[in-house]
């Protein structure tokens, strides 16, 4: 199963939960998440 999943803030809007998902997805080997 894949999935895209996109999800956009307003620019300049600090997202500290959203960093700390990028950082989990990339340690479970999500490659594919980036800011």
């Amino acid at each position: 199963m894949k999935a895209k999943v996109t999800i956009t803030l307003k620019s300049g809007v600090l997202d500290p939960q959203g960093k700390a998902i990028e950082g989990a997805l990339a340690g479970l080997g999500f490659e594919g998440a980036r800011d």
